[in-house]
């Protein structure tokens, strides 16, 4: 019995630090491929751009100008698989309704150069917001969608841009969650994942400050980020905020709602005034 307790925590040992060296790898899932996004019916008038991050990485990105001067402009950070132009799809009612979009990428995912990580995805996100600033779009103009893994870096962004006296005009999160820490804990129980992980997206601290109107789109049936996670981060938000459930979506199916369409009224609802 002793050595079949021996022989259980060294395989027990083994694979925490497997899954500690590991880590980064079972969080993201670059495609490093580099997309074309010019000629696209989603966004006919896309163009490909380039930003360098405060720790000399060139990244290449997508944007569409906005249809009218004072248009909101949809900044979309994605989530931790593939690359920002498998969204492209995903942004064509945006593009229609008039605003202007960027598709924001990462460090190690389309052709960028890099490895992703916490910090280094806060870096790209900063780059982003620079970049539309040196084209002339104020804040206030300024949407923030975070699909899943990007809803860290979105609140993280929001908070940080508002406690530098620039509020941006609103934040959209689909599928978010409390922290990649509790996600995580939910889904490797047998582990102790809080004294284990690197990458913690601790946003249910931030979401408070962002100082911007807020949109939580979930769905009940998210086997990936359970919904409890994502209602948390909307109580921990500050009015003007809204809730809404798409029972179908799952955590990937939500182009299949009719959450576009309620993403475009709620843009509009909040940038007109």
């Amino acid at each position: 019995m002793k050595s079949f307790l021996i022989t259980a925590l060294g395989i027990y040992a083994v694979l925490v630090a497997t899954v500690y060296l590991l880590q980064r790898r079972m969080m993201y899932f670059p495609d490093p491929s580099m997309p074309n996004l010019a000629g696209h019916a989603a966004a006919p008038d896309m163009r490909e751009v380039t930003m360098t991050t405060a720790d000399g990485l060139t990244l290449g990105a997508g944007y569409q100008p906005p249809a009218g001067e004072n248009a909101p402009v949809l900044v979309y950070f994605h989530g931790n698989a593939g690359h920002h132009g498998y969204r492209l799809p995903l942004i064509a009612p945006y593009a229609a309704a008039g605003f202007g979009v960027m598709l924001a990428s990462y460090r190690g995912y389309g052709g960028n150069p890099g490895s992703p990580g916490e910090d280094g995805l806060y870096e790209d996100g900063r780059a982003a917001l620079a970049w539309l600033e040196g084209q002339g779009i104020a804040p206030n103009r300024v949407v923030l969608y975070g699909e899943s893994l990007g809803s860290g870096v979105a609140v993280h962004l929001a908070e940080a841009w508002r406690a530098a006296g620039k509020p941006l005009g609103a934040v959209v999160l689909q599928a978010p969650f409390s922290s990649i820490t509790d996600v995580a804990a939910h889904h490797y129980w047998y582990l102790p994942v809080r004294l284990l992980i690197r990458d913690r997206y601790e946003i249910e601290g931030k979401v408070g400050a962002i100082g911007a109107p807020l949109l939580v789109l979930y769905s009940q049936a998210d086997t990936v980020v359970p919904p409890r996670y994502s209602k948390r981060l909307f109580d921990a938000a500050a009015e003007p905020k809204e809730l809404r459930d798409y029972p179908r979506a799952g955590h990937n199916g939500f182009d299949m709602t009719n959450a576009a369409n309620d993403v475009v009224a709620f843009i509009r609802r909040h940038l007109s005034k």
